[in-house]
């Protein structure tokens, strides 16, 4: 069953954040992962919109988003977005 990896983040430091978007897409690639959302327009329909970015990954299986967020080159990307951004991230199964 595939799994989605959904992240929000507000940045505060945008160079250093480039370079995570960087470390942090080549890791997704590695671990066979595909970006379905990557920032774009949004419009609220109810609620509040989440504040900065949102982003949705599909992974395999829930099992291969852990191994992804757990592995060494994810890790290194994580270095760089700490103090960059303030994020929220949660995996969730899905069809």
């Amino acid at each position: 069953m595939a799994a989605y990896v959904i992240y929000q983040a507000e940045v505060l430091d945008a160079e250093r954040y480039e370079a995570y978007k960087v470390l942090a897409a080549a890791s997704i690639a590695a671990a066979g992962g595909r970006y379905l959302v990557r920032g774009g327009a949004v419009e609220a329909l109810e609620g509040a919109l989440p504040a900065g970015r949102s982003v949705v990954v599909e992974f395999p299986s829930m099992r291969d988003a852990l191994a992804w967020y757990r592995g060494e080159a994810y890790t290194e990307a994580r270095k760089l977005r700490e103090g960059a951004a303030q994020a929220k991230m949660y995996i969730v199964e899905g069809i």
